[in-house]
């Protein structure tokens, strides 16, 4: 067992560090993130230490089940290619610039409105999406209206990062825990509303406060002219995103399985493409570019930590955690917990490892499940290491100039997702008294 904590607790940490201090290696012109290729050193030490039962861990790859993580990257995958392909039309920064050209009355009704408009779209999306979509268009419409962007950066990133956890496709954390528990498309949203509602409104109280008086100075400039690119594609696209969640909405109760949906959703948008792109005689640009953005890296990196948890479940250290736990109190425990372990290790690889905590308890089960879902959203933005977005988030911002210092992260984390973290967790409380 020590040995396997040893090995799991450094690969954590080199990768918490590699986040912060070398973020990206360069061979030539190619380049690659370093969080994923420390997670895969990590899993192939295990495995080359005998650390990992590999008959558990091919039966984990291949069962058919929802939990199967390749499933869950199927639907992850595939979900964040359609909302990719939308904004390679030009979709989202369509959206941005129609809400911000209503913002006449000043600064404070462009706030309400550009996180609003995250908020929706988020919600049929998925974070990650919204942030790297709208993230440059705030720092380029900042800089022609001559003022700060720091408010709607914040406000930008926190709304994505709670309204994200409204729906099951909002954030792979939520694909990942709903399908380990088998909670449907229905069922997640009916317990999830509340929470979700609380954390946004308490969320966008304290982001007013905080930056009520930056909000007070005047715009000077005025917002880009976006255009959509191809209207017919952009209605197929809207078409394929719509069909594909109500789809999931009720493919519980038709017997389908939900990354199924997905995939062929995916598959279908692509056919459809080409053959639109074949007869106006032109080249499928849209796909290139959804090639291309895809984040691929997201496979080996889940399938790194899938394994690691493998080995620590296999050695009894999730039970032992379990135990140490208890069954008393499981939302404020695994919803704290949860929210704190995301900034050490990142909210991806800890929702893995308290799915294999949580099946080694009994009463409370569903209840810890959703309060872990609630840390694994909103630890997002307590600190920049707490999820995939941050990451991506600050990396888009120092490529901007603009400066969001790590202290300055964990100020908004504090004095936002502190308050919010408790408005949900007190959510849940009511949903499940």
């Amino acid at each position: 067992m020590l040995t396997t904590v040893i090995i799991c607790a450094a690969t954590c940490l080199v990768m918490i560090l590699s986040v912060l201090f070398f973020p990206r290696i360069r061979l030539g012109r190619l380049s690659a993130s370093t969080f994923w290729i420390v997670t895969l050193v990590g899993a192939a030490v295990l495995m080359a230490c005998g650390q990992v039962d590999m008959r558990t861990l091919a039966n984990a790859l291949t069962s058919d089940t929802a939990v199967n993580p390749l499933k869950i990257l199927a639907l992850f995958i595939s979900m964040t290619a359609l909302s990719i392909f939308l904004d390679e039309l030009g979709f989202f920064s369509y959206l941005a610039s129609a809400v911000l050209k209503k913002a006449h009355a000043g600064q404070k009704t462009l706030f309400f409105l550009l996180f609003a408009v995250v908020s929706v779209l988020t919600v049929f999306t998925s974070n990650d999406i919204v942030v790297l979509s709208f993230t440059p268009f705030i720092c380029y419409f900042a800089r022609n209206a001559k003022i700060s962007p720091t408010p709607y950066l914040a406000a930008e990133f926190v709304a994505a990062n709670t309204w994200s956890m409204l729906l099951i496709i909002g954030n792979p954390t939520n694909i990942y825990l709903a399908s380990a528990f088998d909670i449907g498309f229905l069922e997640y949203l009916k317990i999830s509303a509340l929470p979700s509602l609380f954390a946004g409104a308490v969320a966008l109280g304290a982001l007013f406060l905080m930056f009520r008086k930056q909000l007070s100075a005047p715009i000077e400039g005025s917002a880009e002219e976006v255009k959509i690119k191809d209207k017919p594609l952009l209605i197929i696209g809207v078409a394929h995103l719509a069909v594909c969640t109500l789809t999931l909405a009720v493919a519980g109760y038709i017997g389908v399985e939900m990354w199924l949906v997905a995939v062929c959703s995916a598959g279908s948008l692509i056919l459809c493409v080409l053959i639109a792109s074949a007869i106006k005689k032109r080249k499928p640009v849209e796909l290139v570019g959804v090639a291309k953005r895809t984040p691929y890296q997201l496979v080996p990196f889940v399938l790194s930590m899938f394994v690691m948890i493998v080995a620590l479940d296999g050695k009894g250290v999730c039970a032992a955690i379990a135990d140490f736990f208890g069954a008393q109190q499981p939302i404020l425990v695994y919803g704290a917990t949860s929210f704190l372990s995301a900034n050490l290790i990142n909210n991806i690889p800890m929702s893995v490892l308290f799915s294999s905590i949580i099946s080694n308890m009994g009463d409370g089960a569903m209840k810890a499940v959703f309060a872990t879902v609630i840390g694994s959203n909103l630890g997002a933005y307590l600190t920049p290491i707490g999820a995939l977005a941050g990451i991506m988030w600050s990396s888009i911002l120092n490529s901007q100039g603009i400066k969001f210092s790590y202290l300055d992260f964990l100020k908004m984390g504090v004095f936002v997702a502190v308050p919010a973290l408790f408005a949900a967790l007190g959510g849940l409380y009511i949903v499940f008294a």
